[in-house]
């Protein structure tokens, strides 16, 4: 890495992490919302406590353009990234909400086959929405619910925690957006067992903290994880799990179909991997959680500050 400095500089003006940095010029409003004891924002869903558990909600909207480019990809999605945010909280999905607007109904179509073949693939059921045909312009939202008995949350991340990421790396780059996919190709029932990791490490103890890949990106994400955690991370650049025919700038701004962070027990770590290798799933330890609130990226001899949340909240969000 030649200049590690300038490549990090690059990756923190990237797109996604700014629609993140959006959140913040609207999050103090939240505080006018009439609250739910137990219930905090910053995590890939809401978690909302019940007798036996808890349910999960988690809702993603998506950019018009991307409906209009790739609109069967885009209801794929739909389903796919809400379906992650419930396994990043260690949860199960039930059911699946949607909302599409369109031009007419040749685009709604083939939204609708998209949210369709997820569906079938993960084993999720649509179960109501709302449709609209005389749209000026392609958007798409989509909601899921989930259970969960002990959700891992962003804020369960420690100092002395084992920093792990877990991405699937079999597949190829969908373009022209930023997006790894090793979903629509796969066979469904490693896809299944795929998503069914996160809940068993959740049940077992194994994970402590977790969040989905998002379009911020590995450190993106990474950052809102820590925001979450009141906490930092030291990086090894060289750990993370990168396809070879992808450069690191890239690779960082980069939504993988399947990708996770997750901070465990140093004990832990070598049997969490063991269940991701055994999925075929690149993962590794790539660093570990620290007291000092800022995330820092080293590679060889080099070592920058990604972000100081001291200085610079992403989101304004925490628990």
């Amino acid at each position: 890495m030649d200049d590690l400095h300038v490549m990090l500089e690059e990756v923190r003006r990237y797109g996604g992490i700014d629609q993140k940095r959006d959140i913040r010029e609207i999050a103090g409003d939240l505080g006018e919302a009439w609250p739910l004891d137990g219930c905090d924002n910053g995590d890939d869903c809401a978690a909302i406590p019940e007798a036996d558990g808890y349910s999960l909600l988690a809702m993603e909207g998506f950019i018009n353009r991307f409906v209009a480019d790739d609109p069967w990809f885009a209801g794929w999605c739909g389903l796919m990234v809400n379906l992650s945010d419930i396994a990043a909280m260690g949860g199960t999905p039930v059911a699946v909400v949607n909302a599409l607007w369109s031009a007419g109904p040749e685009q709604a179509h083939r939204l609708m086959q998209g949210m369709a073949a997820a569906s079938r693939a993960y084993r999720v059921p649509i179960v109501g929405g709302h449709t609209n045909l005389r749209s000026e312009s392609p958007q798409l939202a989509v909601a899921v619910l989930g259970k969960v008995k002990r959700p891992l949350r962003a804020s369960g991340a420690k100092p002395g925690h084992t920093l792990i990421a877990a991405i699937d790396l079999r597949g190829a780059r969908r373009g022209p957006w930023l997006n790894w996919d090793a979903a629509t190709g796969a066979d469904p029932a490693a896809l299944r067992g795929a998503m069914a990791l996160l809940p068993m490490l959740a049940e077992q103890g194994l994970a402590q903290a977790a969040k989905d890949i998002s379009q911020a990106g590995l450190l993106g994400t990474l950052v809102m994880l820590l925001e979450s955690a009141r906490a930092g991370a030291d990086v090894d650049l060289a750990a993370i799990p990168r396809p070879v025919e992808i450069g690191w700038q890239e690779w960082l701004c980069m939504f993988p179909s399947y990708g996770y962070l997750l901070t465990v027990y140093p004990q832990h770590t070598a049997e969490v991997l063991a269940h991701f290798h055994r999925a075929g799933i690149g993962a590794a330890a790539i660093g570990g959680i620290t007291a000092d609130p800022r995330l820092w990226v080293g590679h060889e001899s080099h070592r920058d500050c990604f972000w100081d949340l001291d200085a610079l909240p992403l989101t304004g969000i925490n628990p």
